[in-house]
C-alpha cells in the first residue's frame, strides 16, 4: 500500500512539473514588446487563441503621449482604429513547432506581413516574432510578463 502511494505522488509531481513547462513554452499570455532597434518597451501584448488560429492584440501602450494613436496608415477593418485594442496579429496556425500562415499589422506605418511566433525551448520567457516581405525577415524578441 505504501509503495502506491509512493508511486501516485511521485506521477503528480512529474505531472505538475510537465505541466509547468508546457505551459511555459507556449506563445499564450500577456508579453511586453521590445523594439530590436532601440531595446525600448514599447507595449503591452495579450497572445491568445480563438477558433483556433492565434490573435493578438496591443492591452496597452508604455509612452503615454501614444496611448491614443489610431492606425491611420492601415487598410481595410482596421483603418483608423485605436492601437490599444487593435487585433494586429492574426490567423497564425500551429505547424513545424511555430505558429505561422497569418499575419502581423505594424501599427506605426500601417503595413501588413506574413508572420510567424514562437517560443525557444530553453528561453520560454522570451517570444520570438517574425515578420516578412517575399524573403526579408524582420525578428524581434517580446518578454514574457509573470
Amino acid at each position: 500500500m505504501i509503495k502506491r502511494k509512493v508511486i501516485f505522488i511521485g506521477v503528480f509531481i512529474l505531472f505538475c512539473v510537465f505541466q509547468s513547462h508546457s505551459q511555459s513554452n507556449d506563445v499564450f499570455g500577456i508579453w511586453t514588446t521590445v523594439d530590436d532597434r532601440t531595446g525600448e518597451h514599447k507595449a503591452t501584448v495579450e497572445i491568445y487563441e480563438r477558433d483556433g488560429k492565434v490573435y493578438g492584440k496591443v492591452i496597452q501602450i508604455t509612452r503615454e503621449s501614444s496611448r491614443n494613436n489610431i492606425c491611420d496608415l492601415c487598410e481595410g477593418e482596421d483603418k483608423d482604429k485605436p492601437v490599444i485594442g487593435m487585433e494586429f496579429i492574426k490567423n497564425l496556425s500551429f505547424k513545424n513547432g511555430k505558429y505561422q500562415g497569418g499575419t502581423i499589422t505594424d501599427p506605426g506605418n500601417g503595413e501588413v506581413y506574413r508572420s510567424k511566433i514562437w517560443v525557444d525551448p530553453d528561453k520560454p520567457d522570451i517570444l520570438n516574432l517574425r515578420g516578412y516581405i517575399l524573403f526579408f525577415y524582420r525578428t524581434q524578441q517580446w518578454i514574457r510578463v509573470k
